[in-house]
């Protein structure tokens, strides 16, 4: 098969799974239970507190297998997951969340690893505007969160 060929065949394929958006969700009021596999009678894997961001990686009726901040992948009912509130979790220790999205604006406030924060914005230009359960709100550069 000769290039020409191969690239007009994997270019479709390409802009197709560029084109696909990673879906978050955040766990609603409750805490969600994840399960090995999609039934409420597979073995317990773990509980993911209320608020938290998911991955939907994959939908099977009324059950989605969800992917945490650590990379591990388990079932969990979708009614648990909230699609009106979003949230995202701070990679870093001391991230700095700014006034506007640029590195010179002023510090609004710092957090610390594991924070979680009201998505208020998507991400734009790798900054991403965000709230503070205390109200404050500004700007994180957009890696140091997770589930946006």
């Amino acid at each position: 098969m000769n290039l020409r060929r191969i690239v007009a065949i994997a270019a479709p394929l390409l802009a197709c799974a560029s084109a696909q958006a990673i879906d978050y969700r955040s766990v609603g009021a409750n805490p969600a239970v994840l399960y090995g596999a999609p039934s409420t009678r597979a073995a317990k894997q773990y509980i993911v507190p209320s608020g938290a961001p998911l991955e939907v990686v994959l939908t099977y009726g009324e059950w989605v297998k969800v992917r945490d901040m650590a990379g591990d992948l388990a079932w969990t009912e979708a009614k648990g997951l909230s699609i009106k509130q979003r949230n995202v979790i701070v990679r870093a220790a001391n991230t700095r969340v700014r006034g506007a999205a640029d590195d010179t604006s002023p510090v609004v406030f710092i957090a610390d690893k594991g924070v979680l924060l009201e998505l208020a914005e998507p991400a734009a230009n790798g900054w991403t505007k965000v709230k503070h359960r205390d109200g404050l709100v500004g700007y994180v550069r957009s890696n140091d969160i997770w589930g946006n």
